[in-house]
């Protein structure tokens, strides 16, 4: 969605505001096409990514990256003041991110009381002992 934005707000720009702004390197590389990268310049990567198979930590992990992408929005709406078009942008897309850190944070929630529950075994014995239900006989 930011560079969606960063699209909409370069692509009609001269090669003049380009330079002026800083972005010729970006320019001779993307031209204004969106090429998700890090403010710093570093192409998006599955690094960014960090995936255990294990619920918790994989949802601790998404809490921590909404924090993060929230904290980057609000820089982002620091850094635009002047803009309010690209504010209620922005704004809206850090309030996304306190919502998915809420349900992220319910999943972990429910997670762990699942995982917090005594775990009651039971087996049917007449099934498995006599009723030709495909089980083992003795």
């Amino acid at each position: 969605m930011v560079g969606t934005l960063v699209h909409q707000l370069t692509r009609n720009s001269s090669i003049e505001e380009i330079k002026e702004a800083g972005l010729e390197a970006y320019y001779t590389d993307h031209g204004v096409g969106v090429y998700p990268q890090a403010a710093a310049g570093y192409p998006w990567n599955a690094n960014a990514i960090a995936v255990k198979g294990d619920p918790v930590a994989d949802l601790t992990e998404d809490l921590a990256a909404e924090q993060k992408a929230r904290a980057t929005y609000e820089k982002l709406i620091d850094l635009c003041k002047e803009d309010k078009d690209v504010v209620d942008v922005l704004k809206y897309l850090r309030e996304r991110e306190v919502v998915h850190f809420q349900r992220f944070g319910e999943a972990l929630n429910g997670v762990q009381e699942k995982l917090a529950q005594k775990k009651w075994y039971m087996n049917n014995i007449a099934g498995v002992m006599g009723n030709n239900s495909g089980g083992c006989r003795q």
